[in-house]
């Protein structure tokens, strides 16, 4: 794990649940949704967030 600080600890760990609540947020959304076009935009933004929960879960485990 990279030498961070307590507070910058905090705020990534504040980060990475944000980014799971954004991605449950919008995959409920698109499960919701009977658009096919809205339905595919929704599980794409759910998908970035996935990938910026990812990125920054990597970054800890370095």
């Amino acid at each position: 794990m990279p030498n961070l600080t307590t507070k910058e600890l905090s705020f990534l760990q504040e980060q990475l649940k944000s980014e799971q609540n954004e991605v449950a947020q919008f995959n409920l959304m698109a499960e919701q949704c009977s658009d096919p076009q809205l339905k595919n935009k929704l599980a794409g933004i759910a998908s970035r967030h996935q990938n910026h929960y990812d990125t920054l879960y990597r970054f800890l485990q370095n």
